[in-house]
């Protein structure tokens, strides 16, 4: 007899989509899946990306992302929200009227402002009304070091620097909570650094070998957000989907040209997979 296994927590993921399968939606719904939940989503642009760049974007009408994310909070419904790229003015707006008028999960917001391979996917006249409009409602903010430094107008150039513009973006009253990730400072430990009104908490783990990867922002966001919308605190969210990442980078396989893919389905229980497969 197979058991019938249910997902746990379901997670709306308004972002934009990457056709190489390396981040975005796509790393997003596989994170999720990964880690037992379920992910619906809102598709905010439809990008023609490649391990080396960004070739081409189209934002797709404001309408049409606001109609995906108000199904969606209906039917299935969602106990956490993940925000990725939002890629202009309108859509963040639209985006933050139609949470706010819903007044209803914790939002987790990954700031992406570009790619990996530095092509901008944030328009510049909308990154004041992702502060202003959508970090109130953030549960959450994950910037990296360059995104925290851009947000906070606060140079970063190591861990008290990382610190202070942490903890500048929550006494600013921008979101509960800011974590910043520290992958891109030098040396063998990466820390991340999460502010909240209490203080700051360090996560820290020995940098991996091998090539640098894509998607590691999408990812972790979305892991923390399955884990909050599973029911766990912030802070053991933030760990499991530490350890989700550094999991999906350790068994990556070696596939693109640019740079390197993660091993998204590395929690995926395999006897089951084979079991349910006949």
């Amino acid at each position: 007899m197979i058991e019938n296994h249910h997902a746990r927590g379901r997670v709306l993921v308004i972002a934009g989509s990457d056709s190489s399968g390396g981040a975005g939606i796509q790393a997003d719904i596989m994170t999720i899946t990964a880690l037992g939940a379920h992910a619906a989503t809102a598709i905010t642009a439809i990008t023609a990306q490649d391990s080396r760049a960004v070739h081409a974007v189209h934002l797709l009408p404001t309408a049409l992302v606001t109609a995906q994310i108000e199904r969606a909070l209906a039917d299935p419904g969602a106990d956490a929200v993940k925000i990725g790229m939002l890629g202009n003015a309108a859509i963040t707006a639209a985006v933050a009227a139609v949470l706010r008028s819903a007044a209803g999960p914790p939002v987790i917001i990954d700031p992406v402002l570009s790619a990996s391979s530095g092509a901008r996917l944030l328009a510049e006249d909308a990154i004041e009304v992702l502060r202003a409009e959508l970090f109130p409602l953030a549960m959450l903010v994950t910037p990296n070091v360059p995104e925290a430094a851009f947000l906070s107008g606060i140079a970063i150039h190591d861990l008290p620097s990382m610190e202070l513009a942490a903890r500048s973006l929550v006494a600013k009253g921008k979101s509960g909570a800011v974590l910043v990730k520290g992958g891109h400072l030098p040396g063998e430990m990466v820390t991340d650094v999460l502010a909240t009104a209490e203080g700051i908490r360090r996560f820290e783990a020995p940098r991996l070998p091998g090539l640098p990867r894509r998607g590691t922002g999408c990812t972790l966001a979305s892991a923390i957000a399955a884990g909050i919308a599973q029911g766990l605190a912030l802070e053991d969210s933030i760990r499991c989907a530490r350890a989700y990442v550094r999991a999906a980078i350790a068994t990556a396989p070696e596939t693109g040209s640019g740079s390197g893919f993660l091993n998204h389905s590395v929690t995926l229980d395999q006897k089951r997979i084979r079991m349910l497969g006949g």
